[in-house]
């Protein structure tokens, strides 16, 4: 999975909690997908969280290419798995 030196070097410092292994999986089957207008691509998926066995909701931000990982988080606003 290719990153950007921010992912690398802000999100997952200032995320501890997020591991980059949970996102190759979304990218390759995302709940859903949306190019954003300035050509980065939203992804969502579920993820265990280990700490507490929660299903949450991983948003990750691609660049336009849609496979180097530019931001990833827990979308908490998430509207379900329909849209």
């Amino acid at each position: 999975m290719k990153t950007t030196r921010y992912f690398d070097e802000q999100v997952l410092r200032k995320r501890p909690y997020i591991q980059a292994v949970w996102i190759a999986p979304i990218l390759a089957n995302p709940v859903r997908r949306l190019a954003q207008p300035d050509g980065r691509v939203r992804v969502w998926g579920a993820v265990v969280d280990p700490r507490d066995g929660q299903t949450p909701i991983l948003r990750a931000v691609t660049l336009a290419d849609g496979e180097t990982v530019h931001n990833a988080f827990f979308d908490r606003d998430f509207e379900g798995r329909n849209r």
